[in-house]
């Protein structure tokens, strides 16, 4: 039997509720994260969040009946993806641990331009338009922005910028891979096998370069552990990629402009970092307009 074809096309109403909500998550997920890391080294959060994470998509899995069994090649398919998986989750931690949640959510916002040139090269059928072409630049002089106005940014928060950029040219390569490999997949096999592996990986890693790994946990520290794993890295990718295999990436990217927003809001909100700056607020103007132009439609 043939694997079900997506179709870019719109999403129902029930779905842009959800996609919506995903991607406001999405976007909260790096305040969640920085609150955590005031009592987690940057590797042992992630291996934590990605293990429970792991622990309880697997258990839903079991308990509704879904197929744990891969089929034929698609375990080395699996461990490429891991292996870029653990190297994007690792840099992107770190990365995280040294500038603010609000840039770090900003240049992650990077992701879904890199993924557009990428997979112009590598998925058949993915061309760049000349009006994607304007959207990637856009975005591009967005991220570029935040580099060139950093008066008053420490050096270690520039060092941090550099790690998540690092992280998410990785992330760009495992979504391109996605997308070529996902049709064969159940969507929560592609959430949680690369946790599996890379869970492991991460806290061997942690248990070699960090000291204190945990310090003292509070109801706050435990909370935003929680939304993490439940909201972002479990059930809510487990929800992204079952939208992105039913409606196609089009219809699904088109919300994506609500993550940077969400994040850089949440960041100024909860952890009162300084986002009402000319640097801040140019870079996410231009990301959040390259994302609607990348996404727009013509209408006949």
């Amino acid at each position: 039997m043939n694997e079900p074809q997506p179709r870019d096309g719109s999403l129902t109403l029930g779905a842009a509720v959800v996609a919506a909500a995903l991607c406001i998550a999405f976007g909260a997920n790096a305040v969640a994260i920085k609150i955590c890391l005031a009592e987690f080294g940057a590797l042992t959060l992630a291996a934590t969040r990605f293990a429970l994470a792991a622990l309880i998509i697997t258990l839903w899995a079991l308990a509704t009946g879904k197929r744990l069994r891969l089929k034929r090649g698609q375990l080395k398919q699996l461990t490429l993806l891991s292996a870029g998986f653990a190297l994007q989750i690792g840099l992107f931690y770190v990365g995280l641990s040294n500038t603010t949640a609000s840039r770090g959510t900003l240049i992650a916002n990077l992701q879904p331009f890199l993924v557009l040139v990428l997979a112009h090269f590598f998925v058949p059928g993915d061309r760049i338009t000349v009006r994607k072409a304007v959207g990637i630049t856009l975005g591009f002089v967005g991220v570029a922005s935040l580099f060139v106005h950093d008066e008053g940014i420490s050096d270690a928060v520039r060092t941090g910028d550099l790690i998540v950029l690092g992280a998410v040219v990785c992330w760009g390569g495992t979504a391109v891979y996605i997308k070529r490999i996902i049709h064969g997949f159940e969507p929560f096999q592609i959430a949680a096998y690369p946790m599996y592996f890379a869970a492991p990986l991460l806290l061997a890693a942690a248990l070699i370069w960090e000291r204190p790994m945990i310090g003292e946990l509070n109801l706050t520290v435990i909370g935003a552990l929680a939304y993490q794993v439940l909201v972002t890295a479990s059930f809510g990718f487990v929800l992204w990629n079952t939208i992105q295999q039913r409606y196609g990436v089009v219809a699904l990217y088109s919300y994506v402009f609500l993550i940077p927003i969400s994040g850089v809001a949440l960041g100024g909100i909860l952890l009162d970092e300084p986002v009402a700056t000319f640097g801040m607020l140019g870079a996410l103007a231009l990301i959040v307009v390259g994302i609607l132009v990348v996404n727009l439609r013509r209408r006949v």
